[in-house]
């Protein structure tokens, strides 16, 4: 099963990352390109029939590994 994971910074958490891109399309012409936030993208594998279980496992992985929920949100979407 294919699974594609989004992780954001919660709002009101400051993205100097974001800001810097921000400042990025300013400098190359392109105006009126705002409120820019970065974050992260995985495509995963998982081997699991049951989306259930797939969804049980990945969220594991979010919690365990691959987002800091302190700072940020994640979102699971099974294909």
């Amino acid at each position: 099963m294919k699974a594609r994971i989004i992780v954001t910074l919660k709002t009101g958490v400051l993205d100097p990352q974001g800001k810097a891109i921000e400042g990025a399309f300013k400098s190359f012409g392109l105006a009126g390109i705002d409120g820019v936030r970065q974050g992260k993208y995985f495509e995963l594998d998982v081997a699991e029939a049951d989306p259930a279980a797939a969804r049980a496992k990945l969220t594991e992985a979010c919690e365990k590994l691959l987002a800091n929920t302190v700072i940020e949100n994640y979102h699971i979407d099974l294909a």
